[in-house]
């Protein structure tokens, strides 16, 4: 087999994941019949079709996923090798993408991020809301941030805030007139806001937990949201009662707006994490931001 080019492997890499040639000639910075004919080049040399072309667009074979998969992940590591060794030379700088919720975000993140960020002005950090465990390699995030118990093993985590307790409310309007929960049986009689998780598809059963009983409630109701600021909007206009972290509602519950209840059973979770791959080389950048974010 004639020796490949690595600029061609590059080539193909970049429009396999794009599934565009439009999108990968204005990444690599040329023209989309250069790209072209440099990936039929690369076909010709391996003997063996890796992207199937439509109308709609490109597509690897199963060749070229094979390809993509064994390939892809060395060429990752020598861009990031270079991005590091660039990066020793000059000041701290680039984007660091990171995903998690918002509680996080509004909580831990953005007080400490907004320091960061003003004393250094070519460190760009992108924040994604995302409920969902996702995973970060195959989504090219640097970073993501969950609780505790929901980093995988294979990952380096770094403890970015405190333990996250949550707490059953609602409104008084919603609750007048009404016998209140004494415990996670008598939900099933109340009208509850729902969180649907987009991980599992199904609706966040609330996880209710006493003297060693762990239970996973699912509740009912007629609004279902996939972001926190949304159910506690409609807490607050009695629509229902609400499973929130208790620093999200605790200024809504002094001033009288929300009424706490079934507090015995509340948990507490373990603290938000930033956590990254173990095989991947930090740059400056992105260890300021560690150590800027550790709790």
């Amino acid at each position: 087999m004639q020796r490949v080019d690595f600029n061609n492997l590059r080539a193909f890499i970049v429009v396999a994941r794009e599934r565009s040639f439009t999108r990968a000639a204005a990444q690599l910075g040329v023209s989309q019949s250069a790209l072209s004919h440099t990936i039929r080049g690369l076909e010709e040399k391996l003997g063996i079709r890796l992207l199937t072309r439509t109308t709609r667009g490109v597509s690897p074979t199963e060749a070229g996923e094979r390809l993509l998969l064994s390939v892809g992940p060395h060429y990752e590591g020598i861009e990031s090798e270079l991005t590091a060794l660039n990066e020793l030379r000059e000041k701290p700088a680039g984007t660091i993408r990171i995903t998690a919720h918002d509680h996080a975000i509004d909580t831990v993140l953005w007080p400490k991020l907004a320091k960061l960020m003003a004393e250094y002005p070519d460190i760009t950090v992108e924040l994604n809301v995302n409920y969902a465990l996702t995973d970060i390699v195959a989504e090219r995030y640097d970073a993501g941030v969950r609780n505790g118990d929901q980093v995988a093993k294979d990952m380096i985590a770094v403890r970015i805030g405190p333990d996250v307790r949550m707490t059953v409310v609602g409104a008084p309007a919603y609750c007048s007139n009404k016998s209140l929960p004494k415990t996670p049986r008598d939900l099933a009689a109340h009208v509850c806001i729902n969180l649907r998780l987009p991980t599992y598809g199904g609706l966040y059963a609330w996880e209710l937990t006493k003297d060693g009983q762990n239970l996973q409630v699912q509740v009912r109701g007629q609004f279902i949201v996939n972001t926190t600021p949304q159910i506690l909007t409609a807490a607050l206009a009695g629509f229902g009662l609400a499973f929130l972290p208790e620093d999200v509602v605790a200024t809504h519950i002094e001033a009288g707006r929300l009424v706490r209840m079934l507090d015995d059973w509340c948990p507490s979770f373990p603290g938000y994490h930033l956590y990254y791959p173990s095989r991947r080389q930090v740059s400056p950048a992105f260890a300021l931001l560690v150590n800027a974010l550790r709790y």
